[in-house]
C-alpha cells in the first residue's frame, strides 16, 4: 500500500463552520467591554450599548434611514418567524425553497398558519425560476441559502412597484453582498453568520412597507408576547431603538459590537465583500484543481460565497462523516460536514472572518483526507 504523507501545515485557524462561525481575527473574551455586564439591560448603559449596536448595524449595512433595525429573540428563525407571524395574513404569500431553511418557512405558512401558499421549489444546488415570482403575493426567500450553497444573484428579480412585500432570510448573506434596501420589506438575520458573533439573538429589519402592514393589519391568529410589535395601533418604536422585547444577553451584545467595529476597522461593507470574495475565489481554486471535487451549485453567479457546498465523488453520508472526523481530529478542519438534510457533501464556510491563507491551506488536508479513505 502506497503511504499517505500527512501535510506538515495545518490551517491556524481550522474554524470552517456554517454557524456559528469563526470569530473575527485577533478576537479573545478579555477584549469586550463588560461594563454593561450585572446591570439591566433597562439601565442607561444597556440601552447605550444596544443603541450602539443598532448604529453600528446601520452604518456598515449602509441601511438607510427609511429602515429600522430591533434585536429580537431566537435567532435568525425567531426574527423569521416573528415577521411572518405579525405581517402575513392580507395578502395571498409565495414561498421560495431550495434548501432547507427556505422548506421551514414553507412549513411554518402551509402547516402553521394555513395559508395554502404558492411553493416554487428547486433542488439542493439550484434555484427555482425568479421570473415566475407573483409580485401580488407576500413573497418569502432566503437570500443565501445556508445548506445548498446558492444564492439569488442580485435583486433585479424584484420589481419597484410590487404589491406584496418582500420577505428576506438574509442571514447568510447580510455582510458579504450587496443588498438593494429598496427591494426588501422585512430582513432577518443572526449575529453568528457573517460577524462570527454569537447565536440566539435575531435581527430584524423593516422598511416602511413593512411598519404600514403592521400598523394596518390585524392577524387572525394570537400572538406570543416575544412576537408582539404593535402597541396601541401602532409600531413599538422602543424595539428599535435597543429597548428589546426581552432580556438580551449583554455578553452576546458586547460580542457583537466586538466584531461590527473589527468590521468597522476593514472599511465596513467593502471590506468584509472583499474578505468573502477572497475566500471563495481560494477555495475554488482547490476544486478546479481537482477531479474528485466539485460544487454543488453549478452556476457560479447563483453560487454562495459564505457557505460554499461541495460534491465529493463517491461520497456517501456515511464517508463524509468519517472524512470531516478525520481533519477534525488533526486538527485541520473543523464542522465541514454538509447540513444533514443535504445531499452527501463538504460544506465550507468563507465568510469574512475566515482567513485566505486557512482556505488555501486546507487544500492538502482535503487531498490527505480523501486518499485515507479511498485506500
Amino acid at each position: 500500500m502506497t503511504e499517505i504523507t500527512k501535510p506538515q501545515a495545518a490551517p491556524a485557524r481550522p474554524f470552517f463552520s456554517s454557524g456559528p462561525c469563526a470569530k473575527p481575527p485577533g478576537y479573545s473574551l478579555d477584549k469586550l467591554a463588560t461594563e454593561s455586564l450585572g446591570r439591566s439591560h433597562r439601565a442607561k448603559i444597556g440601552k447605550s450599548r444596544l443603541g450602539y449596536c443598532i448604529d453600528l448595524m446601520r452604518e456598515i449595512l449602509q441601511l438607510p434611514d427609511t429602515h429600522r433595525i430591533g434585536i429580537v429573540p431566537g435567532s435568525d428563525t425567531g426574527a423569521f418567524e416573528m415577521a411572518m407571524w405579525t405581517m402575513l395574513g392580507a395578502r395571498p404569500v409565495t414561498t421560495l425553497a431550495w434548501e432547507s431553511f427556505g422548506e421551514g418557512w414553507v412549513t411554518d405558512a402551509a402547516k402553521q398558519l394555513n395559508l395554502d401558499p404558492t411553493i416554487l421549489r428547486a433542488d439542493y444546488g439550484q434555484l427555482p425560476d425568479l421570473d415566475a415570482v407573483d409580485w401580488s403575493n407576500d413573497v418569502l426567500f432566503t437570500w443565501n441559502g445556508t445548506t445548498s450553497g446558492v444564492r439569488v444573484p442580485n435583486g433585479d428579480w424584484i420589481p419597484a412597484d410590487r404589491e406584496g412585500l418582500s420577505f428576506a432570510d438574509a442571514t447568510s448573506a447580510v455582510f458579504a453582498y450587496d443588498i438593494p434596501w429598496d427591494k426588501i420589506d422585512v430582513a432577518t438575520f443572526s449575529w453568528q453568520k457573517v460577524l462570527g458573533g454569537e447565536g440566539a439573538h435575531g435581527v430584524l429589519i423593516l422598511g416602511p412597507r413593512a411598519v404600514e402592514r403592521l400598523e394596518s393589519h390585524t392577524p387572525a391568529w394570537p400572538l406570543p408576547k416575544v412576537f408582539r410589535l404593535i402597541s396601541k395601533g401602532k409600531l413599538a418604536e422602543g424595539v428599535f431603538k435597543g429597548e428589546t422585547i426581552n432580556t438580551p444577553s449583554m455578553l452576546a451584545v458586547e460580542d457583537a459590537i466586538f466584531a461590527l467595529e473589527w468590521a468597522k476597522g476593514l472599511g465596513g461593507l467593502e471590506g468584509l465583500k472583499a474578505r468573502a470574495a477572497a475566500n471563495a475565489a481560494a477555495l475554488n481554486a482547490i476544486v478546479e484543481s481537482r477531479d474528485w471535487l466539485g460544487h454543488l451549485c453549478a452556476d457560479e453567479a447563483s453560487r454562495s460565497k459564505t457557505s460554499v457546498c461541495l460534491t465529493v465523488e463517491g461520497a456517501d453520508a456515511d464517508f463524509i462523516k468519517k472524512f470531516a472526523g478525520l481533519l477534525e481530529a488533526e486538527g485541520a478542519a473543523y464542522d465541514i460536514a454538509g447540513y444533514r438534510d443535504a445531499p452527501a457533501g463538504l460544506r465550507i464556510w468563507c465568510g469574512a472572518t475566515v482567513d485566505t491563507a486557512d482556505i488555501e491551506a486546507l487544500g492538502p488536508w482535503l487531498d490527505w483526507a480523501y486518499a485515507s479513505l479511498r485506500s
